[in-house]
């Protein structure tokens, strides 16, 4: 009997220690990840920058995210070169592979820093006014070009950036006034009961005070606030050494960024919205400008009607010039285009996936490429003489950053098996070899539940991909809830090989959930013509593609299909609504910063675009525009599902109003349904928002849901 007792005691300690071996909630914030990689201009080491959450000094319940640089050496050994409470960003390599570049905030304002190799502190470059960002150096390393911004104001005021004080070519759209009348400040004094001209300056004093805030411009809504100044970013250059002072390349009333030199140190080339006669909210075009070194004999390059472009790259030789072009106003997909620089003849790759990140080779033979494809984010290489396209890693993992030398390649790569570490390898990835270990420590002795790829043909005859996840410790006989999670987007891209959403599948397999996740129509990675698939139909078909995965997962002998729930995001926090107010399968739902009624999100949110991109304006013909039909606001008193909202106070891209709409109808219907709002939150909540409020939307999810289906 004692031996029994004593066995039974055993069994029961093995049975704690399985349990520990869950992924937990908690263990987001220990997950590392390298958020960019660079190997040396020699090819002898490089750096990494490391992403971590780390525990607030004085409230040990919240963390702080730290961006922290880190050297790797030629015996693939890594040490930390920047640490404390104060994050870097934006590392560069010198020419010479002796020093690097990178931003610090110094007093609210970011500044580049000189990080030296060969001993000593890292010291401070710029100190300009309105902040430094984006450093690049010069192919002698003398020289800096970097970024800075100023509102419409501060250029009004600044006699450097806008010698002589002139006023915008374009109009700024106050109704009844002229520019002039506008934007030059009055000399009469500030009086509520004066003539006309002091309460014009009594008002301007009310704004200057944050009494008021007056909107005139179309794009004023930000992330986490309204805004009502315009931005214009432009670019600088500054002598490496201490205490020079930089010159302005660029100045006016547009808006340049992604400078890069040529390999001759004798130009630059950089992006600018170029027009400089149409207001910057309604110039969604831009052009590929070159200048002299000097900011001297600016021309356009590439220009092209309703075309924007992106992502510069030149070739070591000079000869060569990569670059991201897509279409502006309507449905966009990016295509790479190659230019040859010397007879400016250029041409489009021939790849039907939108570029990630692109890097020439070393002679220039050939071109890097990753893509998010088919639920992973693959390494390819473009033959540049041949035309020839190659595939080298798979679509079960994902590439994240990389960066090669003459014979080899530095990678971060995502893994079911692990979230984030990184490898090099030769230029073919035959041989990877793991540097880090990043996140191997506290996985040891997890239970990772691994992704079973399946495919689904839609209606429009598309291949869509799914995946189904098993529970983490999945017991026989016995049956489990099955958790529908949809991606937002609607363009984004889900699958093993993509990190964003890596913890929350392992959480809920953890807490004995099959997961289920799909790549409907309208989903990147798969093509333009998959893309566009769901235009003026976000609603039926994406739909269809999403409950067909639900529906062959559920025919698993291991789930309860009494026990089904769903949740998604974004255009996935839509489609969720979407799906309770046409089918009652599901025994409770979660809606997340969702769009609802897309006439209303026309005025409401940031990404307002989308509803004339994928639909037409609110007061054109529902017949042809099927905004209506497509807005699960429509259809709120159809709804059965015991539903829970959430949103993120701040969250601008949507808006709130959309979320209040759901649940005050719902509410006045006597229906099921509970809204969470998080205060201070932004969009971006469940990949870079507050960690604890983080954690508080995923145990929200599960604690709801187990209301329903935990009994």
């Amino acid at each position: 009997m004692l031996k029994h007792k004593y066995f039974l005691l055993f069994l029961l300690s093995l049975q704690g220690f399985a349990q520990t071996k869950k992924i937990t909630v908690t263990d987001l914030t220990k997950i590392k990840q390298a958020i960019s990689i660079s190997a040396s201009p020699d090819g002898t080491q490089a750096f990494y920058s490391l992403k971590t959450m780390e525990l607030n000094a004085e409230n040990k319940e919240e963390y702080d995210y730290r961006n922290h640089l880190y050297l790797i050496n030629a015996q693939n050994q890594s040490k930390a070169l920047t640490r404390g409470v104060e994050s870097i960003s934006q590392p560069v390599w010198s020419p010479d592979s002796k020093s690097i570049a990178f931003v610090r905030f110094v007093k609210t304002k970011p500044q580049v820093f000189i990080m030296p190799l060969d001993g000593g502190e890292a010291w401070q470059l710029t100190t300009y006014k309105n902040g430094a960002t984006n450093p690049t150096f010069s192919p002698d390393g003398s020289k800096i070009v970097f970024s800075s911004g100023f509102t419409l104001t501060e250029l009004l005021k600044d006699s450097v950036m806008n010698n002589g004080g002139k006023l915008p070519a374009w109009s700024i759209e106050k109704p009844g006034l002229s520019n002039e009348q506008a934007l030059t400040k009055t000399k009469a004094k500030a009086n509520p009961d004066g003539n006309l001209e002091e309460i014009r300056a009594y008002l301007a004093k009310d704004v200057e005070d944050k009494k008021a805030r007056v909107f005139n411009r179309m794009d004023f809504q930000g992330e986490a606030s309204a805004d009502p100044e315009m931005f214009f970013s432009h670019l600088f250059c500054i002598e490496v050494k201490e205490k020079a002072t930089e010159k302005a390349l660029t100045k006016g009333y547009v808006s340049n960024n992604e400078a890069v030199w040529t390999p001759d140190g004798k130009s630059i080339y950089y992006i600018s919205s170029a027009d400089s006669t149409q207001h910057p909210d309604r110039l969604r075009e831009n052009a590929l400008m070159r200048m002299n070194a000097d900011g001297s004999n600016k021309k356009i390059v590439l220009a092209e009607a309703n075309k924007s472009f992106n992502s510069i790259e030149i070739s070591g030789d000079g000869k060569l010039m990569a670059i991201t072009k897509q279409t502006v106003n309507k449905l966009s997909f990016s295509e790479l285009e190659i230019i040859n620089l010397e007879n400016s003849k250029s041409e489009i790759v021939n790849f039907d996936r939108s570029t990630n990140k692109y890097e020439f080779s070393k002679d220039s033979k050939t071109l890097f490429i990753t893509a998010n494809s088919n639920g992973g984010i693959p390494f390819y290489k473009y033959d540049l003489k041949a035309r020839k396209l190659e595939q080298i890693s798979d679509f079960n993992s994902g590439v994240l950053a990389f960066s090669t030398t003459k014979d080899k390649v530095y990678f971060v790569k995502t893994e079911i098996s692990n979230p984030c570490e990184i490898y090099v390898s030769d230029l073919g990835m035959k041989k990877p070899v793991q540097i880090t270990n990043l996140n191997t420590e506290w996985l040891a002795g997890k239970t990772i539940s691994v992704p079973e790829k399946r495919l689904y043909t839609n209606t429009l005859g598309q291949k869509v991909d799914y995946w189904l996840m098993k529970p983490s410790n999945l017991e026989a006989n016995k049956k489990y809830p099955l958790l529908l999670n949809m991606h937002g987007g609607p363009t984004a891209m889900w699958g093993p090989g993509e990190f964003s959403m890596w913890h929350e599948f392992q959480y809920f397999a953890a807490q004995g959930y099959g997961v289920v996740y799909a790549n409907p129509r309208g989903s990147s990675g798969y093509g333009q013509a998959f893309q566009f698939a769901n235009y003026r139909d976000w609603g039926v078909g994406p739909s269809e593609d999403v409950l067909a995965a639900a529906t062959d997962a559920a025919k698993e002998a291991w789930v309860d299909t009494a026990k089904q729930v769903i949740t998604g995001g974004s255009y996935a926090g839509y489609l969720a609504a979407w799906i309770v107010s046409h089918d009652n399968r599901f025994k409770a739902a979660f809606a997340q910063r969702g769009v609802y009624d897309l006439k209303t999100f026309m005025g409401e949110g940031n990404a307002w675009r989308l509803t004339p991109n994928y639909f037409g304006l609110p007061w054109e013909a529902e017949e042809t525009t099927k905004i209506e039909f497509n807005s699960p606001y429509n259809y709120v008193d159809k709804i059965k599902t015991p539903l829970l909202i959430k949103h993120g106070e701040n969250d601008l891209r949507t808006g709130v109003i959309q979320s209040e709409m759901m649940y005050k109808s719902m509410k006045y219907l006597g229906k099921q349904v509970e809204y969470v709002r998080m205060p201070g939150a932004t969009h971006e909540l469940s990949r870079t928002g507050n960690v604890r409020q983080r954690i508080d939307r995923m145990l929200r999810i599960y604690e709801f849901f187990e209301r329903f289906v935990g009994k």
